[in-house]
């Protein structure tokens, strides 16, 4: 379907990266959890290690979910690529990028 536009758009995203400084948002998805259907948005600093990400911010987000088990994530993806990620690397050094999505499976 084709769009109609009365002019250009010329406004900044208000959510860009220059306004976020060292931090990044980050979407994450819980493939296939009935409880979470759709993806959660952190902001998270881009040196924070995986170790940090994940103990920090995704076991206390899963663990609303009665079915989680700490340290049960697996299958990660970074964008829709598989994920192998290492605990003490940084989120930048492991490529997530400001409004990167990460999804694991438990």
């Amino acid at each position: 379907m084709a769009v109609r536009s009365i002019g250009p758009y010329e406004f900044p995203s208000s959510s860009r990266q220059e306004l976020y400084g060292d931090d990044q948002l980050v979407h994450l998805l819980w493939r296939n959890n009935m409880m979470f259907c759709a993806a959660a948005c952190f902001r998270a600093p881009k040196g924070m290690t995986w170790a940090d990400f994940i103990a920090g911010m995704v076991e206390p987000w899963a663990a609303s979910d009665p079915g989680f088990v700490s340290g049960s994530a697996r299958e990660w993806k970074l964008d829709d690529a598989p994920l192998s990620p290492e605990p003490h690397k940084s989120l930048a050094d492991l490529g997530v990028g400001h409004k990167s999505l990460l999804t694991f499976e438990v």
